[in-house]
């Protein structure tokens, strides 16, 4: 079969207890930019146990065609019932490109279904565009065109990989929640729905579930945060992000931190902002005694105010920062907070 045969670009559209999650509507809006790119449609799979009106949802946020597949094995998430379904739509239907969300589920899911029909995956990704590989013409080897460019952090995040799939099909990726923004939806648009069964079969790899306990997060996912303090290696110790603290508690947000302040035990990684932590796009992002390196900024330059507070004039967080203000945080930060209170 030739490449060629594969066309449309595919999103995974994860849910859990019949509630679309974000992330699948974020690679919506990425799969539209893709397609019209290659001038093709695009195409959501939905998979669980009654949640064929999610389809609606789904075509009002860039989808031209839903495939689902509905079957009572399949309403709680276990990894066999789920790669045989999507293995089997990409099997059958035949993408061009297959994105799937970097959570929990995905990065279980997507290695498990390249692997069943036999393709690469770049995991991870923080960036996708279409275009030419090699990304220079290199003499002897023939540059193919309209490559699904996959970009993600390498070596701990100090050095950013580009890679392509060219000589395999569907291109797959699992992209990392917060990177890719969801398109306005359109009211009432519509897809085309297909519902497909592609046999799940009951085999050794399934296992069963003996309970299942929910517990709510303590804290609330900066990701969903509309202002953000965040602390970085110039802080100076844990016990100083109390003041941190109190300045977002003053302005109803969210404390979050760089990768150094991870690395130093200092606050847990679910707080951590930057490629190798989470991306955020906060209404207002307050970067505290953070230098501004490329990691950090790639999960952070696209917030719509920036405040930057660092004793170091130049500091690279001062080029991506709308105000900037240089000097010691210890006297900046209180006097803040007690203007905001006033």
């Amino acid at each position: 079969m030739g490449l060629e045969e594969y066309k449309g670009v595919y999103i995974y559209a994860q849910q859990t207890d019949g509630q679309l999650s974000r992330i699948g509507l974020e690679l919506l809006g990425k799969a539209r930019e893709l397609a019209e790119a290659l001038d093709t449609n695009v195409t959501a799979v939905l998979i669980g146990s009654e949640v064929k009106e999610l389809a609606g949802q789904l075509a009002e946020y860039g989808a031209d065609r839903v495939i689902i597949v509905d079957n009572p094995a399949l309403r709680e998430y276990m990894t066999e019932p789920y790669a045989q379904a999507l293995a089997g739509v990409i099997e059958a239907y035949k993408p061009e490109i297959m994105l799937v969300g970097a959570t929990s589920i995905g990065r279980d899911l997507g290695p498990r279904v390249s692997a069943r029909v036999a393709t690469g995956l770049t995991a991870d990704c923080t960036g996708l565009e279409i275009g030419d590989f090699p990304l220079n013409p290199v003499a002897g080897r023939e540059q193919k065109h309209n490559q699904l460019l996959m970009t993600r952090p390498a070596f701990g995040g100090n050095t950013i990989a580009t890679i392509a799939c060219p000589g395999h099909r569907p291109q797959m990726a699992t992209v990392r929640p917060g990177v890719m923004q969801a398109i306005a939806p359109v009211k009432g648009a519509e897809a085309e729905i297909i519902e497909y069964d592609p046999g799940i079969i009951p085999n050794h790899n399934y296992v069963e579930i003996m309970d299942i306990v929910k517990k709510a997060a303590e804290a609330k996912d900066i990701m969903d945060a509309r202002i953000l303090v965040s602390g970085g290696r110039g802080i100076g110790g844990p016990e100083n992000f109390r003041i941190l603290e109190e300045l977002a508690s003053a302005l109803g947000g969210q404390v979050s931190c760089s990768r150094a302040v991870v690395d130093a035990g200092w606050k847990p990684k679910d707080l951590q902002v930057g490629q190798t932590g989470k991306t955020v796009r906060p209404g207002l992002y307050i970067a505290v005694g953070i230098s501004g390196a490329i990691q950090h900024v790639a999960g952070m330059e696209e917030s719509d105010v920036i405040i930057a507070i660092n004793k170091d004039e130049n500091a690279p967080i001062f080029e991506v920062a709308d105000y900037g203000v240089v000097g010691d945080w210890k006297k900046i930060v209180p006097e803040l907070i007690r203007q905001i209170q006033l």
